[in-house]
Parts: C-alpha cells; sequence; structure tokens
C-alpha cells in the first residue's frame, strides 16, 4: 500500500527497526551531553575537593588541576572516539551493519553504567572513552544500516530525518534525569564501588552515569527482529562485496567529497563543544547565579549549579528537536544541500556572539532563550549529515566514508574545539572564569560557524536520489 507521497507504508519489521535506531539515536545524546552535567561534581569528588575551604582555590573551577581535567574529560575521550570509531566504520563495511550496531550499543551502556562506580579520575576517563568509541561507532553503523533498509529515496530521507530528530529527546532525557536525581538521590540505595569505598554513595552524579544502562534493554529484546541490510548480505552472499580501503576516500573521485564533508562536520561538532557545552561551566557565573548563590552551604550551592546547568542543557535540546523537525522537514523539499545547510549556518554567524558575548554577562533567562537557539542551529546540522553522507559513498564504502567525516571531522578535531576553549579561557580568578569562558566561547563559536559556511560552497552535491552501488 503507498501514501499520498508514493511512498510503502512501514511494515511492523520496519516499526521495530526504527524503534530500535530512535533509542540508539537518543542514547548517543543521552551519553554525550551527560559529560557536562557531571563533569563539576565528578571532579570534585574525585579529586577530593571540597568547596568553602582553603584547598578550594587551588583545586576548584579556574584552578590549573581543575581545567587539566576538565580539558582531559572532554578531548581524550574523543580522541578515542576518533580512532576506533572509524575503525567501527571499516568494521560496519566488513562484517555487517546490524552486528557493529548492536555491539557498539551493548558497549557504551554497560560502560556507562560501570562509569557510576569510579573511585578515580583515571577509571572514570577510561570508561568515558569506551562510552564515546561505543557513541560514535554506533552512529555510522545506524546511518549506513537505515540508508539501506529504506530504498525509496522519499521514504529513506523521512526515516533518517525524523529517527535522527529523536537524538534531541537524549538530551531532553539526560537533563531531566538529572534534575530529578539531584532531587531524590539521598533516598536511592548507596553505592558501592566493590569494598574500595566512595566518598558519597548517594552522589546525584553517579546515579546520572549509571542510567546509561537503559538503552540495552530494549536492544536485547528486539535484536532478534532485526534484519541485515538485504543489499550488503546479498553483495556479500554472492561474493562481489568489494573490500573497504581507507585509500579509496582520497581517491580522484572521492577526494573533495570527503575532505569538504569532514571539515564541514568538524565545524558543526566544533560549535557544539567548543560553545554550547560550555554553558554549564558559565552560567555559575551569570549575575541573576551568582547573587542565587551568595550565603549558601556547600551543598546547597552543587545543587543549584546542577539545577541550573540541567535548565540550559534541557532548553539547548528543546532547541536541537525543533533544528532536528525542521531539517526532516526540509530535507524532502529543498534539492540542493548546500542551500539547505545555509539555512542553519548563515543565523549562527550573528547568533552565537549575540548569546555567549552579550546575553550570558546579563541575564540568565535570555541566556536560556538563547541556548535554545544556539542549539537549533547547531544540532540540526548532525542531521544533515546523517542524511547526506549515504548518498556520496558507494556500499562499499558507506560505512567508512561516513566513519570518516563523523569521527574524524566530528569526534576527533571538532570536539577537539572544548579543549581549545577551556584552555583559552584558564584563569586564576575563579570568580571571573566563567565569563571569561563565555568569551572565550563566542569567539570559537563565530569561528566555525564562518569556516563552516565558506566550506559549504565546496560541498559536493549528490547526483542522484539512489544511494550509489
Amino acid at each position: 500500500m503507498k501514501n499520498q507521497k508514493g511512498s510503502a507504508k512501514l511494515t511492523p519489521v520496519q516499526w521495530a527497526i526504527c524503534t530500535i535506531a530512535v533509542i540508539g539515536f537518543a542514547f548517543d545524546t543521552f551519553e554525550i551531553l551527560m559529560l557536562p552535567l557531571i563533569l563539576q561534581p565528578a571532579i570534585l569528588e574525585l579529586t577530593n575537593c571540597i568547596p568553602n575551604t582553603p584547598e578550594f582555590t587551588a583545586c576548584g573551577p579556574g584552578s590549573p588541576a581543575y581545567t587539566s581535567w576538565a580539558r582531559t574529560m572532554f578531548f581524550a575521550p574523543a580522541i578515542a572516539a576518533g580512532v576506533f570509531g572509524l575503525l567501527g566504520g571499516y568494521l560496519t563495511d566488513l562484517f555487517g551493519r546490524r552486528r557493529v550496531l548492536t555491539f557498539s550499543i551493548l558497549l557504551y551502556a554497560v560502560s556507562a553504567f560501570l562509569s557510576g562506580f569510579a573511585t578515580s579520575m583515571e577509571t572514570l576517563l577510561f570508561l568515558r572513552c569506551l562510552v564515546f568509541i561505543g557513541v560514535s561507532v554506533e552512529f555510522v553503523a545506524a546511518v549506513a544500516w537505515l540508508a539501506e533498509l529504506f530504498p525509496d529515496p522519499v521514504q529513506r530521507e523521512k526515516v533518517l530525518g525524523y529517527t535522527q530528530a529523536c537524538s534531541s529527546f537524549g538530551g531532553i532525557m539526560v537533563s531531566l534525569a538529572n534534575l530529578g536525581l539531584v532531587q531524590v538521590a539521598s533516598s536511592l540505595p548507596a553505592i558501592s564501588a566493590f569494598g574500595l569505598g566512595i566518598a558519597d554513595p548517594h552522589a546525584p552524579w553517579r546515579y546520572t552515569l549509571m542510567s546509561g544502562l537503559i538503552p540495552a534493554i530494549p536492544l536485547i529484546l528486539i535484536r532478534p527482529f532485526l534484519p541485515e541490510s538485504p543489499v550488503w548480505r546479498q553483495k556479500r552472499a554472492a561474493g562481489t562485496l568489494k573490500r573497504p580501503s581507507f585509500g579509496e576516500l582520497f581517491s580522484p573521485a572521492l577526494r573533495r567529497t570527503t575532505i569538504v564533508t569532514t571539515l564541514m562536520v568538524a565545524m558543526s561538532y566544533g560549535a557544539a563543544f567548543g560553545a554550547i557545552q560550555q554553558l554549564p561551566q558559565i552560567a555559575p557565573g551569570v549575575p541573576q547565579v551568582r547573587a542565587e548563590l551568595q550565603g549558601k552551604t556547600p551543598a546547597q550551592v552543587r545543587e543549584i549549579q546542577q539545577e541550573r546547568a540541567g535548565l540550559l542543557t534541557s532548553t539547548q535540546e528543546l532547541g536541537g528537536l525543533l533544528g532536528r523537525f525542521i531539517l526532516a522537514i526540509l530535507v524532502v523539499r529543498i534539492a540542493s544541500r548546500q542551500k539547505l545547510i545555509r539555512l542553519f549556518q548563515v543565523p549562527g554567524l550573528i547568533v552565537f556572539p549575540l548569546v555567549f558575548a552579550v546575553i550570558a554577562s546579563r541575564s540568565y533567562s535570555w541566556l536560556t532563550i538563547g541556548a535554545f537557539v544556539c542549539g537549533m542551529l547547531t544540532v540540526g546540522q548532525f542531521s544533515f549529515w546523517g542524511n547526506y553522507l549515504p548518498r556520496v559513498y558507494p556500499l562499499h564504502l558507506r560505512g567508512t566514508g561516513e566513519s570518516f567525516a563523523a569521527n574524524i571531522g566530528g569526534r576527533l578535531i571538532g570536539t577537539s574545539f572544548a579543549y581549545v576553549t577551556i584552555t583559552l579561557a584558564a584563569t586564576t580568578d575563579r570568580a571571573s572564569a566563567p565569563m571569561k569562558l563565555a568569551m572565550v566561547s563566542a569567539g570559537v563559536g563565530f569561528a566555525v560557524y564562518l569556516v563552516g559556511l565558506v566550506a559549504s560552497f565546496m560541498l559536493p552535491e549528490p547526483k542522484q536520489e539512489e544511494l550509489p552501488e
């Protein structure tokens, strides 16, 4: 049966496929956006840095010790994700989309759960690296899998657009989960790290990390009903499937595509990690929040800061949700991929400096609105790449090509802008640290949007609606 657009309606199996894709995409974002929410309390607890003590100046936010760990927690997992995520894309082409997809989700879910038992920064860092590797591989495997399971061009664009749009629910879920856990953590079962000892066995940040296990549960139940990509399976069975090759990504036919998409994906992620994800650290310096913290106990200070950080994160993700749905609607209406992505890039050149350099120093209420708009413009671009990349790489290179752009460009280069921002904003003046971070974020956000816009004029247009073989 056909719908009014001429695309076949989804079968029960296809609905199951979309369901697992939605869960995977949502918890990708859930895991990534978890870090800004738990970073400060995790560092303070695991380094034994206690607020409102004489030693706090030397170990708290803005100090060299704190800055070093904050940079490392953003940057090291991104390096691991870039390297191993690239390998995951290669394995997706070599061994199949479904198998790699399943393994990647289990990897990041179990690693996230174990992170809640960390008793040192080194342990937490190692487990966060595993989480990022799983997330990076899952995205590439899921996009290739979905694109090949829905050969009808219109249906494929819609499925990719709307399942990716659900990624933003992950950001909303993690912010709400964190806010809720802050309120009820004291009544939850105490966390014990196998006799090693935990300073605060009811710390909300630990429960937030452990909630990342949730996507593994439906995956185990649904997996037996998930099919492999038909076109990949058929070519593999017939012996006509070419072996993937990283070198072929830079052949004359694909060199421009690989370089431009990698650069542009890096700039998209650069805006998210170099600016938007710094909002939880900026919030304590906004005049309204700063006044609210005066005279509070250390426990009250932590609770207020986490609540304000959670609100900004949920607001930015609501904006991202709108941006992804706008992309899902426009992707089947605007033929030019260059024009489509510029609808998100051009406004960003104005919005980012305004939000981070002006609004952040004046009003928390307006900052939440600014976070919404920044999220809409930046996160909407992430869905663009999920729709675009399968159309420019052939079957035997689809996972490898997507992985190079998403992991080398996005996870490795793009996320490194968090390191750049935190390094440039480092200061020994704890009181001015949040606003300095806001100003640096404004500059980084403007710069990456400008580079991305210039590169968009060199972005190759897909030659056909069907996926290349």
